[in-house]
């Protein structure tokens, strides 16, 4: 009996090279897709190649495959060609930062691409898994308007009903997304629209802060690795607006993959879930650097900018009891802490180093 074949894009990258380990792990066959547009939008800081070549070193059999999902001829001929069970799709521009001087680059990829992924996949394997990874910033700033109170080091929900966190219920439109929630928001409703309008079995997972030792944090996108990058090695960091007392729910890739995995074992048609580490992975920012401080024994010199970034949330907690309850078992197993000391580590390492 022949491997199952799992085919990700944006493999080279924190959900994309972790899925890859995961399900090779498993005994799947792993193809990949990545052209390392990530050094292009970011930088030095976010080129994947040392990622990349981790991956080749440590997974046998990996097959890597340079392309663009801009280009619609080439990946209709790419997924043709190749048999896959389960596509992942986690490539992105992932800022929304950049998005606002890079527009039509943003939504070529996060849109355009993800159609492109999608016409393929129902042309050539209509009974696959399409996986999307989407995003919170397809609520906008909408969670903004909920009640919140300021605490010493954070800020929080003022409301018990609200302490749950963000639901899948909540609006989507009507709010300040940023360009980048605006792309994904076309690519997510999108994935919906061939689950539920041809009986695909896509899910969409919005992320809320998607972290762990194979990011490359860089500063228009990656929070937790790039401040990690910060603290470690000295680098000045600019924290934007609400007075550093913003907070994030941070999920390990580990614990995305691991839900994967029991999506595809009991796939639905048109699925969304929000997917982020919950009250018990939340930080502010402040927090964080506290945190990561007394781990590296390093102090951060960082400054702050009145500022807030555009469509950013005060406070954003992903409500994980949908997830929970459609695939029971599953739970976050990896605390915020272990994800912090294991950042720091491979930063130690001198691993994440650009090629």
């Amino acid at each position: 009996m022949s491997s199952p074949k799992l085919l990700v894009t944006g493999s080279a990258g924190l959900i994309g090279s972790e899925t890859v380990r995961h399900f090779a792990a498993l005994g799947w066959q792993v193809h990949g897709i990545d052209n390392n547009m990530r050094a292009d939008f970011f930088g030095p800081d976010g080129d994947t190649t040392w990622n990349l070549k981790r991956l080749q070193h440590d997974v046998p059999g990996y097959q890597h495959h340079v392309a663009d999902i801009r280009d619609r001829a080439a990946i209709l001929s790419l997924l043709e060609e190749l048999p896959f069970q389960l596509l992942v799709h986690a490539a992105a521009q992932p800022s929304h930062d950049l998005a606002a001087s890079r527009p039509f680059d943003d939504f070529d990829v996060n849109a355009a691409g993800t159609l492109n992924l999608l016409e393929a996949t129902r042309r050539y394997r209509p009974e696959a898994t399409f996986c999307f990874m989407s995003t919170n910033k397809v609520y906008g700033d909408a969670p903004n308007e909920l009640p919140l109170v300021e605490l010493d080091t954070r800020w929080e929900y003022a409301r018990l009903e609200d302490r749950g966190g963000i639901a899948e219920t909540f609006r989507i439109d009507q709010s300040k997304h940023s360009l980048f929630g605006a792309s994904k928001v076309a690519a997510d409703v999108m994935v919906q629209e061939y689950g539920r309008y041809f009986g695909m079995k896509t899910v969409c997972l919005r992320g809320g802060c998607l972290t762990g030792a194979a990011h490359s944090g860089a500063e228009l996108h990656g929070f937790l690795a790039y401040l990690a990058r910060c603290v470690v090695e000295g680098r000045p960091y600019r924290v934007f607006g609400y007075l550093g007392k913003q907070v994030r729910d941070n999920i390990d890739a580990r614990d995305v993959c691991r839900l994967i995995e029991r999506f595809h074992a009991e796939p639905r048609c048109g699925e969304v879930y929000n997917i982020g580490g919950g009250r018990g992975n939340s930080v502010s920012m402040l927090e964080a650097i506290a945190s990561l401080e007394a781990i590296a024994e390093r102090k951060l010199q960082w400054q702050y900018i009145p500022e807030n970034r555009a469509g950013d949330h005060i406070c954003y907690i992903s409500n994980l009891d949908k997830l929970k309850a459609h695939y029971p078992g599953w739970d976050i197993s990896i605390r915020l802490d272990d994800i912090l000391q294991s950042i720091v580590k491979v930063l130690r390492s001198g691993t994440v180093t650009p090629a």
